[in-house]
């Protein structure tokens, strides 16, 4: 692994408030993502399932977690299955987890090879009544491939038809948007990762570099520091692209006089960062663009104060959109009169600023939670609040992570923000290039 080697007890502490929060009789079965191949002998980078590297901080495919708190062979209460080493397989893909070495890393100290698990499971299974298992449910994306939790249910129940079937996705979702210390600090990791890495890139922005060559000056800056890789693909956007919200082709030039929308977050043991910010590529905001990003930073400092306990995603937004109203207003992007005329809540602020100011933020980059969830000690989320005007090729977003708090907390503070602080380190950076 990349990173430090993280503590057992930080997923022995996951797995225990689980255990808490489960029914009475009931087992649970959490499977690993698959592999997935990307042509005749190449796969994809494996991911590990969110849930599962929670709740036991393995990393590898073909894993198997099965917990059942309330058995009575107290060796069957928390086990964990994984691929029993084979040399041909370690040749060409390198070392697979020991026993030892799973044991220490999750803390499990029942960790068996593969070839045991049916018999286990079956034991632990006819124990019980009910039985756990982690369907995905984001609310923002429909599966279009069965993973392996969602094909091993319905082989399960079809095998044990007469035992009721839970689902643990809202018993991970409450416990994993409510961080603690120790991930708290691995996001403030990943956070730090991510400005350092954006304070080396406004080294390398100057008129007719490629948006390309940018991207790989981002990656680069965060495997450098040890960062697993990104926590999403970047957006590096110059001119007209930065008003295209997901644009990842990064392929064109970056010209003098434009602006370039940078978003990008790096990945630290499994835990995202996320920074937009967006500068001129000459290093001098013209008098628009100035105007604009003033007014954007304006709503951005103000979003800030609203991360507080008893605040939701959805009021933040609505007190966002409040006071992006009158900025747009400012603007001279539409009048009063225009907003007397809507026929729903801030239709003129939708047409400049149309998706939302915040998300969850963990595992995921967009992690588990929901919009009208109350906010709480522990929980870290986004502050987007942008403004696009395409007609003019200017799109504007500044982004940074917030720990809710009394006094919110900025884990990105220490990345430049007004128009002054950017012009002043670009034309500092100039002199070194």
């Amino acid at each position: 692994m990349k990173y430090n080697k993280l503590p057992a007890q930080l997923f022995q502490s996951h797995r225990q408030k689980l255990a808490e929060m489960m029914e009475d009789d009931a087992v649970l079965l959490l499977f690993s993502n698959d592999i997935m191949p990307r042509s005749g002998d190449q796969n994809y980078p494996y991911c590990q399932q969110a849930d599962m590297f929670y709740l036991t901080g393995i990393e590898q495919p073909e894993t198997v977690l099965m917990l059942c708190p309330q058995h009575s062979n107290a060796q069957l209460r928390e086990v964990l299955f994984i691929q029993q080493p084979q040399a041909s397989q370690q040749l060409w893909s390198g070392d697979m987890l020991t026993i030892s070495q799973a044991q220490e890393l999750s803390g499990i100290s029942q960790v068996r090879y593969l070839g045991d698990m049916h018999l286990l499971i079956r034991e632990a299974i006819l124990a019980m009544d009910k039985i756990y298992f982690d369907i995905p449910e984001n609310v923002r994306q429909t599966p279009v491939v069965e993973d392996a939790n969602m094909r091993n249910a319905k082989y399960y129940k079809s095998l044990y038809p007469l035992h009721q079937m839970l689902r643990l996705a809202p018993l991970t979702q409450y416990l994993r948007v409510r961080k603690s210390e120790e991930e708290i600090s691995l996001i403030s990791k990943a956070c730090d990762i991510t400005a350092e890495a954006y304070m080396d890139l406004l080294l390398c922005v100057k008129p007719n570099v490629q948006e390309c060559v940018l991207e790989g000056e981002i990656i680069k800056g965060f495997l450098a520091r040890r960062a697993t890789g990104c926590s999403f693909a970047p957006i590096v956007a110059a001119g007209k692209n930065t008003c295209i919200l997901h644009y990842t082709a990064n392929h064109s030039e970056c010209k003098s006089g434009d602006l370039l929308l940078v978003d990008m977050g790096a990945e630290y043991a499994h835990y995202a960062g996320d920074l937009s910010r967006t500068i001129p590529v000459n290093g001098k905001f013209n008098p628009r663009q100035k105007e604009v990003y003033t007014a954007c930073e304006r709503v951005f400092r103000y979003a800030r104060t609203l991360y507080v306990p008893g605040m939701s995603i959805n009021k933040i937004q609505r007190m966002v959109c409040i006071r992006m109203q009158q900025e747009l207003i400012n603007l001279g992007l539409f009048t009063e009169q225009d907003v007397h005329n809507e026929s729903t809540p801030f239709e003129c602020v939708h047409r400049y600023f149309m998706h939302g100011v915040a998300h969850f933020v963990g595992i995921d980059v967009h992690d588990v939670g929901s919009k009208d969830m109350s906010l709480d000690y522990g929980m870290v989320l986004s502050c987007e609040p942008g403004i696009y005007i395409p007609e003019e090729n200017i799109g504007i977003r500044i982004e940074t992570i917030m720990q809710v708090n009394d006094e919110p907390i900025d884990l990105m503070s220490q990345v430049p923000l007004s128009v002054d602080e950017i012009e002043t380190y670009m034309n500092q950076s100039t002199t070194l290039k």
